[in-house]
């Protein structure tokens, strides 16, 4: 039996959500300038050679914390590849900010430091010139990003305990009115759900036989995370966004892209006289 509904804003979801935004340079700038602030500590251990970064075990598991904390999951290697080089970023920005003295007045709020050498990093950086062309072969390239996508409703029966393969076809039967099961279930709600969350959660394959299913009855289809029961509610069609209609917003983030790329290049440039040492991870 289905017991009390839920409408699934799905951890899948979120999953595609940060497996979209983490390629955001800017993004991730923000996340680790604003919650990894471990620099006192650092600075502690490098008295001796100024030229020296050191990634303690201490930093790398703050920032797993935070990630984890943030994300509902654990970060994977190449997570972790991104977050530390963009603590690295951070903590070059904040030696080269006291150097040149932006640390007066704020030596003891480290990120105001980093963000104010960011500034003048960037107050040297010219974006290249972007003709009309360039821009509609670059809105081209990033073309999902702008356009609507389809919109999935369905409901999911999700059984509680274990079942093997001839109790779900029993108890799709009996949700389907043919036959008794004794599967109890819950319910989860899909409402219009945008269709890549959905493929990164249950995989190409099942939302497209998902997306092909009659509007009534329940079903069993084979996804990625295992058999699922579903019942389609309705898709809406998404729509090709039009170069026009969105020219501003795709010259803004071109801008926004392609300065964060010159910063990140500006930045690794100047850390280049700086000597990493990773400690790694706690044992």
């Amino acid at each position: 039996m289905l017991t009390t509904p839920t409408n699934s804003v799905s951890e899948n979801d979120s999953k595609k959500i940060w497996h979209r935004f983490k390629q955001e340079p800017l993004f991730i700038f923000m996340v680790i300038a604003a919650a990894i602030f471990v620099g006192d500590y650092l600075m502690s251990l490098t008295e001796e050679d100024p030229n020296a970064i050191v990634i303690t075990p201490e930093i790398r598991q703050e920032a797993r914390q935070i990630y984890t904390n943030s994300f509902k999951q654990e970060p994977s290697e190449k997570d972790m590849k991104i977050l530390m080089d963009r603590w690295i970023d951070n903590e070059v920005l904040y030696r080269e900010g006291v150097a040149l003295g932006l640390d007066k007045g704020d030596s003891s709020i480290r990120e105001r430091v980093i963000f104010k050498a960011l500034s003048v990093t960037q107050a040297t950086l010219s974006l290249p010139k972007l003709d009309e062309n360039a821009l509609q072969n670059w809105f081209k390239e990033h073309a999902e990003k702008y356009d609507e996508p389809s919109l999935v409703h369905f409901h999911e029966a999700v059984p509680l305990g274990k079942t093997s393969a001839e109790d779900l076809k029993i108890f799709v039967n009996a949700l389907n009115g043919k036959g008794k099961s004794n599967v109890d279930s819950s319910l989860e709600i899909f409402k219009d759900r945008p269709r890549f969350t959905i493929v990164d959660g249950y995989g190409e394959d099942f939302t497209a036989t998902l997306e092909k299913l009659p509007t009534s009855g329940w079903h069993l289809i084979d996804s990625k995370a295992g058999p699922r029961i579903v019942s389609l509610i309705s898709v809406k069609e998404g729509k090709k966004a039009d170069f026009e209609e969105v020219k501003a917003k795709v010259y803004a983030d071109w801008k926004n892209q392609i300065g964060a790329e010159l910063s990140t290049k500006a930045i690794r440039d100047m850390g280049k006289k700086y000597t990493i040492i990773d400690q790694g991870d706690k044992q």
